[in-house]
């Protein structure tokens, strides 16, 4: 049934989590030719309307309305190709959503085998990450893409959607070590048409500095779960150093941003490149140890725990949980910089996490998590 865009009125704010941040928290391409690719990708948020005509950067939320009600913690919205609906994960139900432009929402399945917590030594966990192919129809291309926790693992995997129905299930990438909340989770089609997963220490940090583990990682994977041509250490791994990255987004340039909860000091903002070591457990937030990444932003944690982000018209949105806001960062033009940080609907909605950019318009679809049963909304946010 059709849900209405009526505007959220409400302004409570979700309990906080006082836990320890400690505890939640083919072809051979040269790598030179893999970052020229990614530095020089398609540009679509200079003709995102259509019109062919530049857009400005810039823009900032100027309206929120629900766009569809009665969820039970979406951890990820991700568009079909053709950008009329998206199909969306419940973290703990394991249902798997599809969410039409006018706020209807229909159940196409469950992702089999998934066990999340709350039993130790595994925790949390759940259905995380979707992402359909780049060319799926349901016909001819019916793959659609998650990562997701087992009783054993963390592990991305293929099943079909044929528009009504999800079936099948293959493994791709299994054997990443699970662990509480560190599972990353989020998987995205890149502008080079690989798939990139981002995945946790899995509460042990010294895996994120072992270049043979694939915890604490940015993957970079074909749609067979290969290791994509010209990764810099002919593995799945494409940077390393990571602690609990959640979120990746691509900006007019074909860069790759993520955002990453830290521990007890700093959650950080991430410019991904090509082999980079990003620094956990050496560095959290600022690093100047040689060899090392340090991050484009940073947030302490009572304003940030940062979870996924999205680029509309060179502008960072980051979703944040313990925060209980969205952040706007733009970026400055055509460098790796960024400007300064502005907070939106700081504990409007509760906890925030799934966010993700309407194709074809300057909006956002956002998703609270607010752990509590069918009380979680998406909302539409409408950048001008």
């Amino acid at each position: 049934m059709a849900q209405s865009r009526r505007p959220v009125l409400h302004h409570s704010r979700s309990r906080r989590v006082s836990r320890s941040r400690k505890a939640s928290r083919g072809g051979v391409a040269s790598l030179a030719a893999l970052a020229a690719l990614l530095a020089t990708g398609p540009a679509a948020s200079a003709t995102e309307a259509g019109g062919g005509e530049a857009i400005p950067d810039g823009g900032s939320p100027a309206a929120v309305s629900a766009l569809s009600q009665n969820w039970t913690g979406p951890w990820s919205l991700s568009f079909l190709p053709d950008g009329d609906s998206a199909l969306a994960t419940e973290r703990h139900t394991y249902r798997v959503f599809r969410l039409h432009r006018d706020g209807r929402k229909t159940q196409v399945g469950k992702v089999p085998h998934t066990v999340a917590g709350p039993a130790r030594p595994h925790g949390n966990g759940g259905l995380l990450g979707v992402a359909p192919s780049p060319t799926w129809n349901g016909t001819t291309d019916k793959r659609v893409y998650f990562m997701h926790t087992t009783q054993t693992d963390t592990r991305v995997v293929r099943m079909d959607y044929d528009g009504a129905t999800l079936s099948g299930y293959t493994t791709l990438v299994g054997g990443i070590q699970r662990g509480g909340d560190h599972n990353g989770g989020k998987i995205a089609f890149g502008p080079d048409g690989y798939l990139y997963v981002a995945t946790g220490d899995g509460r042990v940090p010294a895996l994120a500095q072992d270049k043979n583990s694939l915890n604490g990682k940015i993957l970079r994977i074909t749609a067979s779960g290969a290791p994509a041509p010209g990764n810099p250490f002919g593995t799945r791994v494409f940077s390393y150093g990571h602690r609990n990255p959640q979120g990746l987004a691509w900006d007019r340039n074909g860069r790759l941003w993520t955002a990453e909860i830290g521990e007890d000091t700093y959650d950080e903002l991430n410019l991904i490149k090509p082999g980079a070591n990003y620094g956990w457990p050496t560095c959290e937030g600022p690093c100047g140890t040689a060899g090392m990444t340090g991050p484009k932003a940073v947030w302490k944690p009572e304003e940030g725990v940062p979870a996924q982000l999205a680029v509309v018209r060179n502008v960072l949105y980051v979703a944040t949980l313990r925060g209980q806001r969205l952040w706007r960062v733009p970026i400055n033009g055509d460098t790796d910089a960024v400007g300064a940080k502005t907070a939106f609907y700081p504990g409007t909605y509760g906890r925030l996490r799934a966010v993700a950019k309407v194709p074809g318009a300057d909006a956002l679809w956002l998703g609270s998590d607010r752990r509590e049963v069918g009380k979680d909304v998406v909302l539409e946010v409408t950048i001008k």
